[in-house]
């Protein structure tokens, strides 16, 4: 393997802060797609934002809720902070969209030096009467990001499955793609 082959070290916080950032984006860009589609079909916002994929899922809209609270709830526990309280008061793509923003400044104002070397610090996430106990490498690993991206998903099937014309493009988002360059 060449020295351009190798691959780099990932710290926990280029592994988790920015997926994490770019997830939460992306939902709001799916969640515009979705305003568009059914704003043309003259479809409710009310309505729409509260579809679910099966009768025992939570609704689009709190599909965005949650995925907002376990964004946030990953860069604080990582870091050695508390979370930002946002309440579960949005009705609109506009209040949804403001979360999501919110929750994304709250991953920016997280510098990378508060998580580094964190990967064996002890987390605790309860949950009801539930308490898991992760290190902050197998957290992010087992928990925060899948957690995450089930939300995200679930969202864009939700979405897709109404109709709205989104594909795997637009889930990933724009790509940091960059031409190999020959040695």
């Amino acid at each position: 393997m060449s020295e351009g082959d190798a691959m780099t070290a990932t710290t926990l916080y280029e592994a988790s802060i920015p997926v994490i950032r770019r997830s939460l984006a992306n939902l709001s860009a799916l969640l515009d797609k979705g305003a568009e589609h059914f704003g043309a079909a003259g479809v409710a916002e009310d309505e729409w934002l509260g579809y679910r994929l099966a009768d025992d899922m939570h609704p689009l809209l709190r599909q965005v809720q949650i995925a907002s609270d376990g964004a946030k709830g990953a860069a604080a526990r990582l870091s050695g902070q508390t979370p930002p309280s946002f309440p579960d008061e949005e009705t609109s793509v506009a209040e949804l969209r403001d979360r999501i923003a919110r929750t994304i400044a709250y991953l920016d104002s997280v510098p990378a030096d508060a998580i580094a070397g964190r990967e064996e610090v002890p987390i605790i996430l309860e949950i009801g009467d539930l308490a898991l106990h992760f290190t902050g490498a197998n957290y992010v690993r087992d928990f925060a990001l899948p957690n995450l991206l089930f939300h995200v998903t679930t969202a864009y099937a939700i979405l897709r499955n109404r109709g709205v014309a989104i594909g795997k493009r637009d889930f990933l988002g724009e790509l940091d793609i960059r031409p190999r360059v020959a040695a």
